[in-house]
């Protein structure tokens, strides 16, 4: 049994104009120590997914459908008390600006002693104690002095650091990160998931990666979902998915990478932009964007069909697999193989 499982997920927003799904039929699992990344653009889904694992979701949004279960138990359904024993303590969380976590008026010493203290009876000369470890954990310099600091005394690496130790604080069996290097700058980014793959691999912490950058998860992750509209479109070992890219929006996603473009050449990108949840397209949601949209992607959505190790949800990829011409809108000329595709298991 998966340490993490997420069945058939439905998550809607209740507006005044009607209901909006954020989440459609989102299914995936995480073992054990195992690193695993969500990519897709601003408004995929990809937050709201993670929000949801500790029913983070606040009003007007609620899960309309859909099981989360945590080492065999449902997590969806338990009362706000006894999330409070999983939430923080065996599930944390990393989110994106450590100035919005961090809490400004007090130092990172008395932060860090009253999380412990929340989940824990200790005293406070013990938490301080696991407090510093922590922080030597995540190679801060001069541990004690930062304790007695205020967040607007680091820099924005060391307040990075800071929350990968809070979150450390209390020996999670899973960390999930929502996008944790995006107000750094590239150098500090590579140093951050450097320590958090370190961190994971040493202490067996399962770890759950949202980012929009596949450059990231191809060096942290070992299995990846790419999310559109609320749907995953592709999953699969990462190792196979960045190689051998299934979907047309996770090629375009890779295409779109700077070092896939010329040296001196404009970047390449996907045309369009993600639909808004009022106006999801009939059919595959990525339709009105993809070069390989026939009369069917304008009515049906796609289900999984297997290619290798991946799962994908594409009408194209399902008749490449079975061997049958596919005629794009755009150009109608039939397509015989638009990529590469793995020979699928029986």
């Amino acid at each position: 049994m998966a340490l993490l499982e997420v069945n058939n997920l439905d998550v809607r927003f209740a507006m005044r104009g009607g209901e909006v799904c954020a989440l459609r039929d989102v299914s995936f699992s995480l073992e054990r120590g195992e690193r695993l990344g969500i990519v897709g653009e601003s408004g995929a889904g990809k937050s709201v997914a993670a929000f949801t694992i500790l029913n983070l979701i606040a009003k007007p949004g609620y899960i309309a459908g859909g099981e989360i279960k945590f080492d065999g138990t449902v997590l969806n359904t338990m009362k706000p008390k006894a999330l409070q024993s999983i939430r923080g303590n065996r599930i944390s969380m990393i989110f994106q600006d450590p100035m919005m976590t961090l809490n400004p008026v007090l130092t990172i010493g008395a932060q860090m002693i009253e999380c412990l203290k929340a989940h824990r009876r200790i005293s406070t000369k013990d938490a301080r104690a696991i407090a510093l470890h922590k922080l030597n954990q995540v190679f801060i310099p001069s541990p004690e002095k930062r304790l007695d600091q205020y967040p607007h005394e680091l820099s924005g690496g060391m307040r990075q650091r800071i929350i990968i130790a809070i979150a450390l604080l209390l020996d999670p069996d899973i960390i999930v990160a929502d996008e944790p290097t995006t107000a750094l700058d590239v150098t500090i980014q590579a140093e951050i998931m450097e320590l958090l793959l370190l961190l994971c691999e040493k202490h067996n912490v399962g770890l759950i990666l949202i980012t929009h950058d596949l450059g990231v998860v191809s060096q942290v992750t070992q299995r990846t979902l790419v999310m559109y509209a609320g749907r995953v479109i592709e999953q699969g070992p990462t190792r196979e998915i960045i190689n051998d890219a299934q979907h047309p929006y996770t090629q375009g996603l890779i295409n779109a990478l700077p070092q896939m473009a010329t040296p001196g050449s404009r970047l390449n990108q996907i045309r369009g932009s993600m639909p808004t949840l009022t106006k999801i397209p009939a059919g595959c949601a990525f339709n009105p964007r993809c070069d390989f949209a026939s009369d069917i992607c304008l009515q049906e959505v796609p289900n999984f069909v297997g290619s290798g190790n991946c799962k994908v949800a594409c009408h194209m990829v399902d008749a490449m697999v079975k061997g049958q011409p596919w005629t794009p809108i755009l150009t109608d000329k039939p397509v015989t193989k638009t990529v590469p595709l793995p020979e699928v298991n029986a």
